[in-house]
């Protein structure tokens, strides 16, 4: 079942790992930023090992809602360094896929000069909407 629509205005080209925009109707979830540590607060030193959490996290707050990555319509990803996330593309979209399926939300990507968790490499913002019944 469809959950949402896809919008890509007629001749642009397909977002590459993102959507461009998404139409859904349903109950709003809201998930906090997320940061890259385990359940003990502890992070892992790399960005793909913190990514894989972030992801992890988020998903165990959508499942709490009884939502899932297929209803994840907008993510913002904040980060401290443009430059390695770019380097690491190719590893950082395994790492997505891995977590999250298929699921290509509307989507923007941040560099920023520091987050308020010391250690956190990223931190991830999520909105959902799980359809009615």
């Amino acid at each position: 079942m469809t959950i949402h629509r896809v919008l890509t205005p007629p001749g642009w080209p397909r977002g590459r790992g993102y959507s461009h925009g998404i139409e859904a109707q349903g109950s709003l979830v809201f998930v906090a930023g997320q940061v890259g540590w385990d359940e003990s607060r502890r992070f892992p030193e790399t960005l793909l090992e913190q990514l894989r959490n972030a992801l992890a996290n988020t998903v165990a707050i959508l499942a709490e809602a009884g939502a899932g990555p297929e209803h994840i319509v907008r993510m913002t990803w904040y980060l401290l360094d443009k430059r390695e996330y770019l380097s690491r593309s190719g590893e950082v979209g395994s790492v997505y896929r891995e977590m999250m399926g298929g699921s290509y939300p509307a989507m923007a990507v941040v560099e920023v000069k520091g987050l308020v968790e010391e250690g956190a490499l990223l931190e991830i913002e999520t909105t959902a909407v799980v359809p009615r019944d």
